[in-house]
């Protein structure tokens, strides 16, 4: 098993920053892929943004390209959201998820583990 709490969220006006941070405990994180969902008011939840293992590679969803940012830290069991340019669209609650893969999925239905979700409310 592995626990999943993300925190950092909150209320932003449209173009500023937040940072996310996710943090895991139970098993080795070096052995999970690392995905950030959102799921907003009505919609399906939906993929932002992963990143490998060793946190070398990243892989983003077309409307957060070049505004968000996934970094991780395997000696803090960390994983991080950098989220800049915020748009009212943005709003949502976001989640952190793992799963046990080399592979770097965008599919929610791939990821074994999941956090609680952090809120995020971008005002115009």
């Amino acid at each position: 098993q592995v626990q999943l709490v993300e925190s950092g969220g909150g209320l932003v006006q449209a173009g500023g920053s937040l940072r996310l941070s996710c943090v895991a405990s139970g098993r080795t994180f070096s052995n999970y892929v690392m995905g950030w969902f959102r799921q907003a008011p009505g919609k399906e939840r939906e993929f932002v943004g992963v990143i490998n293992r060793i946190g070398d590679s990243t892989y983003y969803d077309d409307s957060v390209k070049g505004r968000f940012a996934i970094s991780r830290d395997n000696a803090r069991n960390t994983v991080s959201l950098q989220m800049n340019s915020l748009k009212p669209e943005d709003t949502a609650v976001y989640y952190c998820a793992a799963k046990e893969s080399i592979i770097m999925g965008t599919s929610a239905t791939r990821y074994d583990y999941w956090g609680q979700g952090t809120q995020v409310t971008v005002s115009s």
